[in-house]
């Protein structure tokens, strides 16, 4: 079969592709048996249907504007940081830039509660510094997304001050709003039991006109009720065309799969009897109409642009209901967040009541997000880490001095190994881990993990054992572990600022060990490690991005071995989660396959099928191809 070089150029002749006086690779330090001279923006494209969309061959890395780069000294992020920081993110492989939210917003949910789609918040910057940033990617052949946040708005949104002013206002019915109900004594009791996502009641009261609103998340984030047209006309227009007009090329969708809810309002079922309140995703995930907004949103707004979307879809594990929303056809959304590998580890009842798992349950998780897309014209997506998770390292292998910059690699070579878009979050890529686990809860900052924490102790009356737990699983989950700020030097407050009184918030302990200057120019570092294998993953495209997944032995506690294929190409990884040696079976080891990348860097140990791998030790093999 033939093969040939195509640019990742692009289509809107507004922005202009990579030239080649831009072009800055660095150097490879992979042990592999050839290499491409190509830059970062080159893809090995096989001539046959191989669906070449842009967003499915992009690497693409988050940001989170509050603390990546704070670039005047006031201890915030800002996005001149974020273009200060370009050529860095570029010279990893990155194509596609996400920035959480930086419209404006009280900052009661860091963002996630907007009180006008069209302004910036203040100390991030202007709107002309986001038109400056988009520029700035467009130069670098990178491109950029937006969080698109329209299940709910700010209650200091001008929407919600109409709404909530009358029961005659025009936009009374842009929101959710619902008489009380009353218990046989009289009591006031909200519409129904719903939880919060933030603990508490999911409705709060508004004495002014008698009625309650609903908030799935905080009190001050209450739901756009999207069964008003004239609303949703609204969103499309403020939220989306103003940013797709100024040239960004699509969003991330925040909890997409909510927009459409239950309109009979049902008391949750009870699964926990000491709290009123109860989870009811039940009731507004997946909604009846749900895949009926979301092809007036393309019909209405995205099909005129060159955009993605990746859904956040929460509440979502059978894969024939996820199919639904990705499907090319149907053009609902080009791909979504599956949850189940990052809710690995959290609570039936409570998140932050950590379980403990096994590998197998990762194992099987991966397994099924890699192949529901076989045979089908949908799309998925490779990731681990965003701005709700605790850090990966920490999580699924080993933050010891000893095992965190092989966990770090081993963690990398696998993604890189996955099927569908790449997403990468910041830090990932030089290994940053999770808080000090002695940190005090006066440390953690996230709304959802001080509620939960105040919750608990109120319930408890501060039972000291329950508040361990709490604490535990809070260092291992919480919101915060992926929210301090990046760690970039090691002076004072990780070069994140410059501000004499710090960052916003906590730096992390470690950050004179993990930083990005300290391993940009070390070639067995976790940083230039992630930035080869990016590379691996481009000039091998066809196997790793869009090739057929089977995992092997995956009831098997310590190792993980998968074998991915395309055409005549085969790969096989095999991965060691454990402190100690492993053996492993190397499946199609008979096709001659080739060690070409590990993350030790030589491979020893073994022969033939049977290969015996060091502790927290990755490696992948090779046949057909170049190979």
């Amino acid at each position: 079969m033939s093969l040939r070089l195509t640019s990742f150029g692009f289509s809107n002749s507004r922005r202009n592709p990579i030239t080649e006086s831009e072009r800055s690779d660095p150097p490879c330090h992979l042990r592999v048996s050839s290499s491409l001279e190509e830059s970062h923006q080159t893809f090995i494209t096989m001539a046959d249907n191989l669906d070449r969309v842009w967003w499915k061959d992009g690497v693409v890395y988050q940001i989170y504007p509050a603390s990546f780069k704070d670039s005047n000294g006031d201890g915030l992020g800002d996005i001149p940081g974020i273009i200060s920081k370009l050529d860095y993110i570029r010279n990893l492989g990155v194509d596609i830039i996400w920035v959480s939210p930086m419209f404006e917003s009280p900052q009661i949910d860091m963002g996630y509660d907007v009180s006008n789609y069209e302004e910036v918040y203040p100390p991030y910057g202007t709107v002309k510094d986001m038109e400056d940033l988009i520029e700035a990617c467009h130069t670098r052949g990178m491109r950029l997304v937006l969080d698109l946040v329209v299940n709910h708005t700010s209650d200091q949104h001008a929407w919600f001050k109409e709404s909530r002013s009358s029961k005659d206002n025009s936009k009374r019915d842009w929101y959710i709003w619902k008489p009380p109900r009353y218990a046989e004594d009289g009591t006031r009791l909200p519409p129904t039991n719903w939880r919060s996502y933030f603990s508490g009641s999911a409705w709060e009261y508004d004495e002014h006109t008698n009625e309650y609103y609903l908030h799935l998340f905080a009190k001050e984030m209450p739901d756009l009720n999207w069964e008003s047209e004239e609303c949703r006309k609204a969103i499309y227009d403020s939220a989306m065309r103003f940013w797709l007009d100024k040239g960004i090329d699509g969003f991330r969708v925040d909890c997409v799969n909510m927009y459409s809810k239950s309109t009979d309002f049902l008391d949750a079922p009870i699964v926990d009897s000491r709290f009123y309140e109860q989870p009811a995703w039940c009731y507004y995930a997946n909604g009846p109409r749900m895949h009926e907004f979301l092809r007036e949103m393309n019909e209405k707004v995205l099909n005129r642009y060159d955009a993605m979307t990746v859904g956040e879809l929460p509440h979502t594990r059978d894969p024939k209901r996820v199919l639904d929303y990705v499907g090319r056809k149907d053009k609902q959304l080009s791909m979504v967040f599956q949850f189940d590998i990052v809710d690995i580890g959290q609570g039936g009842t409570h998140k932050y009541h950590f379980e403990e798992w096994k590998l197998p349950v990762l194992k099987k998780i991966v397994e099924k997000w890699q192949r529901f897309i076989e045979g089908t014209d949908g799309w998925t997506t490779a990731f681990c880490e965003n701005h709700d998770q605790g850090r990966s390292i920490s999580r699924f292998a080993s933050d010891t001095p000893e095992y965190r910059v092989l966990s770090g690699k081993m963690l990398s070579l696998m993604m890189c190994s996955l099927t569908g878009t790449l997403f990468i979050y910041q830090g990932q890529e030089i290994g940053m881990i999770n808080v000090p686990k002695d940190w005090p809860i006066d440390y953690y900052q996230d709304i959802e993990s001080v509620n939960f924490y105040k919750l608990m102790a109120a319930k408890t009356n501060n039972d000291p054992e329950e508040m361990a737990y709490v604490m535990r699983s809070l260092q291992t989950l919480s919101r915060d572990n992926a929210r301090i700020p990046m760690q970039w030097d090691d002076s004072p407050y990780a070069g994140f600022t410059e501000r004499q009184e710090g960052a916003w918030a906590h730096v992390h302990d470690l950050y004179p060990e993990i930083n990005v200057a300290k391993q940009l120019d070390d070639p067995n570092s976790t940083l230039s490690f992630w930035r080869d294998m990016i590379r691996f993953r481009k000039q091998h495209s066809e196997v790793l991005v869009h090739g057929a997944f089977e995992a092997c032995d995956i009831e098997n506690e310590k190792t993980f071995v998968f074998v991915k294929r395309f055409g005549g190409k085969r790969v096989v990884v095999a991965l060691n989660f454990s402190n100690e040696e492993q053996e492993v079976v190397l499946p199609e080891h008979e096709k001659g396959l080739k060690f070409m990348v590990g993350n030790y860097g030589t491979e020893e140990g073994g022969e033939g099928e049977r290969r015996r791998l060091r502790p927290w030790e990755g490696r992948l093999y090779m046949a057909g191809g170049d190979a």
